[in-house]
């Protein structure tokens, strides 16, 4: 009678232990952790980009000869990328530090956080876009509500069938809807990977150009820490994603999976945050840039939008 109980007893312990993986690991196959020697790829810079901390920190640096980046190993299609970063301090008027997601080739898709460096003092400009089809002019940017160089704060690319949202610290800043049904593109059949790069772009970052790059100031240095993918992994022509299941269609799949950002929107409160980043912290928004578009703002602009 021993050897039954056991077992029954081992049965039901691998049982719970089994729920409490579903729980806290929803996503299993591609989301956990991040390690940046298992994640990404330093791809230019040479010692400029570096990885410390055993993998659990990395940073980009910036001089006169050369700037730095990396990539992550795999490709993604839809899901939420987070990444904690503390940006250039100081004056860093001139340079730009590039976070964003994007597919290969002159047709590519690409969703962007680009983070414009200031004259000490003065606020950072966050710029996002979204590219379809190597299309993009769709810029909106902002001023953030605290100095970006101080700490670590986190920003997010929420991506999903109906909507790509931008979030810093958990907050909406910006929200594009799939408006393929009035002619809109949207990114949706090309798996991206995450980019980052550090670099000099004083012909037209600070000012418009106005205010150069001080290499007195020099290296310039941007860090990364906590970086997570709960996304779908593409690899060799199939999606894999967290219930174990592929697809060979990189697209169609939107309720498929049982995870929360795959339908995720803004709830009342999200909606409200999002209205008083826009209200007080926005300084650019293509939709309300009458002279830009002499025969009609973009379609997705006409919409009734939050």
């Amino acid at each position: 009678m021993v050897a039954p109980y056991n077992c029954d007893r081992v049965g039901k312990m691998l049982k719970i232990v089994l729920f409490f993986l579903s729980v806290s690991c929803p996503f299993m196959a591609a989301a956990s952790a991040g390690n940046f020697y298992r994640d990404f790829d330093l791809t230019w810079g040479d010692h400029r980009a570096k990885i410390l901390d055993g993998g659990n920190l990395l940073t980009l640096s910036l001089d006169r000869i050369s700037g730095s980046g990396f990539q992550s190993k795999r490709e993604y299609l839809f899901g939420r990328i987070d990444m904690q970063l503390k940006l250039v301090a100081g004056n860093s008027a001139g340079t730009v530090t590039a976070y964003y997601l994007s597919s290969q080739g002159p047709n590519h898709d690409e969703i962007d956080f680009e983070f414009l460096g200031n004259l000490s003092g003065d606020p950072y400009i966050v710029h996002t876009n979204v590219y379809t089809q190597g299309k993009g002019d769709r810029e909106q940017q902002f001023h953030l509500w605290f100095d970006p160089t101080k700490n670590f704060h986190t920003y997010s690319i929420l991506w999903n069938p109906q909507r790509i949202i931008f979030l810093v610290d958990n907050t909406p800043i910006r929200v594009f809807n799939n408006e393929e049904a009035i002619g809109v593109g949207f990114p949706k059949k090309q798996p991206m990977k995450l980019y980052s790069s550090l670099w000099n772009a004083d012909q037209w970052a600070t000012r418009g150009g106005l205010i150069k790059t001080d290499w007195s100031k020099a290296p310039f240095t941007a860090y990364y820490k906590g970086f997570n993918a709960n996304a779908c992994v593409w690899s060799r022509g199939s999606l894999s994603c967290a219930s174990g299941r592929s697809t060979p269609r990189p697209y169609g799949l939107g309720m498929n999976y049982n995870n929360g950002w795959q339908t995720q929107g803004l709830d009342a409160p999200g909606r409200r945050r999002l209205r008083w980043v826009q209200r007080y912290h926005m300084i650019y928004n293509y939709c309300t840039d009458l002279k830009r578009f002499p025969q009609g703002r973009p379609r997705e602009c006409r919409r009734s939008r939050v």
